[in-house]
């Protein structure tokens, strides 16, 4: 069976005779992260790749993907990954902080945004203030559904259509808004549940749904 990545990070740290913290010294970066490299709960981006590549002496390509030699025969100054054919595109990994869940459906007092207790690594997010949450409720289904995790950024303006998000009077939702005048509507895509009303005064803030990766 092919090995993971995760598997192969380590394999390359005890290689060197590094333990976590010797290799996370090594590429600058904390030893927690290297913890969920290896736990396969992050996956590392392509610059942190070159750098465990380079620190441990295999080869980048080896680390990527399994395939090829394991031991580098010179040290790499590209800092691009090379992959085995020009139908692959590189992209950017970014690692967001999976906070608490957030309800899809009645309002409820569950998103705090202080505290991560997970991470999760996805693709093609450019928002640094990016977070992730995890959902409650099926409201919104089938599009999101109980168990998923939506991608929250604070940072895109946000229109009517749009899924949001909602903190009202400190409780939270996620659900398609309309924004009139005075209200905005909180409206759930699943036709067993009833749209709400809220004023905008109510409303502290309102944050955009960028992407969803459903629960397996």
């Amino acid at each position: 069976m092919k090995s993971t990545i995760a598997q192969r990070i380590r394999e390359a740290r005890l290689l060197k005779q590094f333990d976590q913290a010797d290799l996370a010294a090594k590429i600058d970066i904390a030893t927690r992260t290297v913890q969920r490299w290896e736990k396969g709960e992050q996956v590392p981006d392509s610059n942190y790749l070159m750098r465990i590549a380079k620190a441990t002496g295999v080869t980048a390509h080896w680390l990527l993907n399994g395939e090829g030699e394991m031991i580098s025969t010179e040290q790499h100054k590209s800092k691009v990954i090379p992959l085995p054919t020009s139908r692959y595109k590189k992209v950017e990994l970014v690692s967001l902080p999976l906070l608490a869940s957030v309800p899809a459906g009645a309002l409820s007092q569950r998103f705090h945004s202080d505290q991560a207790d997970r991470y999760i690594t996805v693709d093609d997010v450019r928002d640094p203030n990016a977070f992730a949450l995890e959902v409650k409720g099926n409201s919104m289904a089938p599009r999101i559904e109980n168990g998923d995790i939506i991608v929250v950024t604070p940072k895109l303006e946000v229109r009517s259509g749009d899924i949001c998000v909602v903190r009202v009077d400190e409780e939270d939702t996620v659900k398609r808004i309309k924004i009139d005048e005075q209200f905005v509507h909180l409206i759930p895509l699943n036709p067993e549940y009833e749209p709400m009303v809220v004023r905008k005064k109510d409303v502290t803030f309102m944050w955009r749904v960028i992407k969803v990766i459903k629960s397996v």
